[in-house]
């Protein structure tokens, strides 16, 4: 009697157990390996714009208006060593002025929202400060005022990279049409960025979506009509997650559309 207790109890683990499992899953979960702060590295910083951080508006990785999508005015270009072709749009960096009279106590936070491209009619040291193979960060000026007094204009700094904190999910702007979709990924938590996505209609199976150019992935289907599910996995840490049914049948381009769930 005792023996088929145990059996009982431990088929009921082990149903419990598959049935969190499966929950999970369904919930978006697929992996889910914690982002963590790296170690600090040693770079330079400029800013652009003014103080109203009008001139970081769009950009290169297609956020549009910063306010509006939620980053604001700590922000900052890559140069082309730190930008990756696009893969660090949405990842957050920690950044102290070091070295510098300049220098303010203490670090502000930015997001990757822009890439600062080279300017190869400036030596990389005297004003092609964001050529390769330079890392090097130029923030919009409210952020950098955070750090250093304006006058400096270029100053040493340490930065890291650390978690994206962000309120819900993944937010997904629609462009395209019916038979060509464009999605813009933004409010992206953990590594802050995303490595690769694949679409999902209600009337069909999963297809993997290309990168077309900085936080935007591009599907050429015909999805007008059906409900749209994502996968995502980030860039960084490899973490997978399922945003099911984000946009209902109806959807538009145009529209901005919000996920339950987020990366870690």
């Amino acid at each position: 009697m005792a023996s088929l207790n145990c059996r009982w109890i431990l088929s009921f683990f082990l149903i419990a157990t598959m049935t969190l499992f499966h929950q999970a899953i369904a919930d978006g979960y697929y992996s889910t390996p914690k982002f963590k702060a790296m170690p600090w590295k040693l770079a330079y910083a400029t800013f652009y714009g003014d103080e109203t951080a009008s001139e970081t508006m769009g950009g290169a990785c297609g956020y549009g208006n910063l306010f509006n999508s939620g980053y604001g005015t700590a922000t900052a270009a890559l140069s082309t060593v730190l930008f990756s072709n696009g893969y660090s749009c949405g990842q957050c960096f920690q950044i102290q002025c070091v070295k510098s009279k300049f220098c303010y106590k203490g670090f502000t936070t930015v997001t990757a929202t822009n890439l600062c491209p080279p300017n190869w009619a400036q030596d990389s040291n005297h004003g092609g400060w964001c050529n390769p193979p330079r890392q090097h960060f130029d923030m919009a000026k409210p952020a950098f005022m955070k750090i250093a007094q304006w006058k400096a204009g270029i100053v040493p700094v340490m930065y890291r990279r650390v978690p994206c904190i962000k309120k819900g999910g993944i937010r997904f702007a629609f462009q395209g049409n019916g038979y060509w979709l464009l999605v813009y990924v933004m409010n992206v938590a953990g590594g802050g960025d995303v490595a690769s996505m694949w679409v999902k209609g209600s009337k069909t199976g999963w297809m993997k979506m290309s990168h077309n150019w900085g936080a935007s992935y591009q599907a050429f289907a015909t999805l007008a009509g059906q409900s749209l599910s994502f996968k995502l996995t980030s860039y960084t840490n490899h973490e997978t997650i399922i945003a099911s049914n984000v946009a209902p049948s109806n959807w538009h381009v145009g529209m901005t559309y919000q996920a339950k769930v987020n990366f870690h």
